[in-house]
């Protein structure tokens, strides 16, 4: 039984939605899910930046934009170390805390950027609640490395095969957790 249930894949492919339909589903079960998410912004068809939301309380802000004029730069974007450590991490931190259920969507390039975060992951990884979250495929980090390597996790990659499904078998997993492995 895995208590890391984890989900990568190439960008674009549908990862947040499969976590997000996990999430729902859990909440419909009167499981408390909290954590953050990243939301693509697009304008006029092109992508121009990522919001990060606290799933739990909806506040937003922005994880990188294309016209954000201070941060360090991952390709085309700047990141908003600002919001993601008042909103991404707090909402990590609260939800590890707080929560049934602690969602990390993503851990990547932008995101380990921030200490906040990395903290907030590793407390996250450290508790003994159940996680699930969006790990970015090809991003060479140490905590990255070290996750995947861990015996309670749980990967899978999202395809165009399995996308509208895949929140199911993570449906399953974590329910299994949740009612058996804190006994």
């Amino acid at each position: 039984m895995k208590r890391l249930l984890l989900v990568t894949g190439r960008p674009g492919i549908g990862k947040t939605a499969v976590l997000l339909n996990a999430a729902e589903g859990l909440k419909t079960r009167d499981y408390c899910v909290g954590g953050m998410i990243s939301k693509e912004v697009r304008r006029e068809g092109k992508r121009v930046g990522f919001e990060v939301v606290d799933f739990r309380t909806g506040m937003r802000g922005w994880l990188a934009h294309v016209e954000q004029r201070v941060g360090p730069q991952v390709g085309k974007y700047k990141v908003n170390l600002g919001d993601l450590d008042s909103i991404g991490a707090n909402a990590v931190l609260d939800a590890s805390r707080n929560a049934d259920v602690v969602i990390i969507d993503e851990i990547g390039p932008m995101e380990l950027l921030s200490q906040a975060f990395r903290k907030a992951v590793n407390e996250a990884l450290d508790s003994s609640k159940l996680v699930l979250a969006v790990i970015h495929q090809r991003a060479k980090d140490p905590i990255i490395e070290s996750i995947k390597k861990r015996d309670d996790v749980f990967v899978a990659t999202v395809d165009l095969a399995n996308r509208n499904d895949l929140h199911n078998i993570l449906i399953q997993n974590a329910l299994q957790y949740l009612r058996e492995g804190k006994r």
